[in-house]
């Protein structure tokens, strides 16, 4: 009897320590997720939306920004993540018309403490605003939450435009001036489909001041493809370019970065690939 309560006393001990040290990293993702396009045939969102709903799941992901969602699309994704909280706006009006740039994260894990949208513009509280020369509405949308840890900080997630070239560099400008204000001296994630390559000026911008860093080119261990568009495999492997990026700032250590597959379950996810990183506080 005394042998058991020794042995049942160690497995205790062993599970606490077990819980105790149970990691608390970050998995962020940020996908591209294809507009509700009916000519995409095959492809066609009611085709993706569930594979897209297990993958996310199955990574265990607790921070995802999206890009190209409409408001059926979004809704869609809501169904599927019952256990993740969605903010979002589309980009048209401020309200349900547009591609929503959404941030979803674990309702269980994170409070919201804030959260908000801007444009991409030179007036960037008018909703629906163009900026510069840009093709598109462009906006950021931002949540400040805080883990069961008290630790609090800034997710922000957009989607640069894929003409205009002073619409890009103004955008990540005023990405830049928002990051320094919303942030108060919290860690900072900065996801999104950016439409430039990591040599572009673009990205040099981005890291310009070192204030961020790139997962994909400072992880302790990167693995996967060195792509995230490939037009659902239309692009020749070679000319397939990394345009989706996850950026850090001080407080958070990148442990890994993996650009996944474009395909599960038999089908293509989206026309780019979900890019992954997993990040720990470091203060």
């Amino acid at each position: 009897m005394k042998r058991l309560f020794i042995i049942l006393c160690v497995v205790v001990a062993c599970a606490s320590c077990g819980t105790a040290a149970a990691p608390d990293d970050l998995t962020v993702m940020t996908l591209n997720m294809r507009y509700d396009n009916s000519e995409d045939g095959a492809d066609n969102w009611q085709f993706r939306r569930d594979r897209i709903g297990r993958l996310i799941r199955s990574e265990q992901v607790d921070l995802l920004g999206t890009q190209e969602l409409l408001c059926n699309q979004f809704d869609d994704l809501q169904s599927r993540l019952s256990d993740y909280t969605a903010v979002g706006v589309g980009r048209e009006d401020g309200a349900r018309a547009g591609e929503f740039n959404a941030v979803f994260f674990r309702t269980d894990r994170f409070a919201l403490l804030d959260s908000g949208t801007f444009w991409l513009s030179e007036t960037p509280e008018i909703a629906g605003s163009k900026g510069w020369d840009g093709a598109c509405e462009r906006l950021a949308t931002w949540v400040v939450l805080r883990d069961k840890g008290d630790r609090e900080f800034l997710f922000i997630n957009t989607h640069l435009d894929h003409v205009g070239e002073t619409a890009r560099r103004e955008g990540v400008a005023l990405l830049l001036q928002r990051i320094a204000v919303l942030s108060g001296g919290r860690p900072v994630l900065l996801t999104g489909d950016f439409n430039a390559e990591p040599q572009s000026t673009v990205i040099a911008h981005v890291l310009r001041d070192n204030t961020l860093h790139s997962a994909w080119h400072s992880a302790a261990e990167r693995h996967g493809s060195e792509w995230s568009f490939s037009d659902f495999g239309a692009l020749p492997e070679a000319e397939r370019p990394l345009i989706d990026f996850i950026f850090y700032g001080e407080g958070l250590t990148c442990d890994y970065c993996r650009i996944l597959p474009d395909v599960y379950d038999d089908g293509y996810l989206s026309d780019h690939a979900p890019v992954e990183a997993s990040f720990r506080f470091t203060e």
